[in-house]
């Protein structure tokens, strides 16, 4: 499946990169509306994501563009609305046909499933492994630790989303990991999940406000591990509150 993302900013198309390859989707970003209007047959995508944030005045030209060739279930249209995006605009946004609606607030994780949720009523996001992303809660037995390049130093701390594509995390103390920028490689990281405890290697995507991590190596014994641990995850939460 191919996702045309209408994106300018580069961190805001880091995050949704990170979190829309595990669904499935090949991604192809142009940074003007122009441009991708003139290649939306050549690109013919399943799905389109635009930023109102970084184009407050040419998002409705794209969508009704779209829509005057695909219909909602030829091709999902969402939009990404910033701080300033009002009930006014997200009325027109339903008028004109966009699928759906996300914030561009990814650090909260309801936006996030929000995303998914919109994709998946009208794609077939799931791929031959899992990539539902979850968030540990107490009882679950995840648990991360690192080693930082530079200084060999221990990092500790929470894992506050998980996925068989990588994970978010919050360490105990983050001055250890001061002044490491994305992209940097992590090779000795131990990620443990109930019984298994995995050694993937890990590319930091992300390093504020959380730091959000794919992983670049794993093996496919562990990533098959991992992939089950998540998707047996609601029998556990059942039995624990049964």
């Amino acid at each position: 499946m191919k996702a045309l993302l209408v994106v300018d900013a580069d961190a805001a198309y880091k995050l949704v990169s990170f979190y829309l390859k595990p669904l499935g989707f090949e991604l192809i970003r142009y940074r003007s509306p122009v441009k991708a209007m003139d290649n939306l047959d050549e690109i013919d995508p399943d799905a389109v994501i635009i930023s109102a944030e970084d184009f407050p005045r040419h998002w409705k030209t794209i969508v009704q563009f779209i829509r005057s060739e695909r219909n909602k279930e030829k091709t999902t249209i969402v939009i990404l609305k910033g701080p300033n995006f009002t009930f006014e605009e997200a009325a027109k946004a339903v008028q004109v046909g966009v699928n759906g609606i996300a914030s561009d607030d990814f650090d909260d994780p309801e936006e996030l499933e929000r995303l998914q949720d919109i994709l998946g009523r009208y794609r077939p996001i799931r791929n031959g492994r899992t990539s539902h992303r979850v968030r540990p809660a107490d009882w679950d037995r995840v648990e991360f630790i690192l080693s930082v390049p530079a200084t060999g130093a221990i990092a500790t701390g929470r894992v506050t989303s998980l996925s068989d594509s990588g994970l978010a995390f919050k360490p105990d103390d983050p001055d250890c990991m001061k002044g490491i920028e994305p992209g940097t490689e992590f090779a000795d990281c131990s990620l443990r999940v109930g019984a298994s405890i995995l050694s993937p290697g890990c590319r930091l995507i992300r390093s504020k406000p959380t730091f959000a991590f794919t992983f670049s190596q794993i093996p496919e014994n562990e990533r098959t591990s991992l992939a089950a641990y998540i998707q047996e995850r609601p029998l556990r939460q059942r039995r624990m509150h049964g």
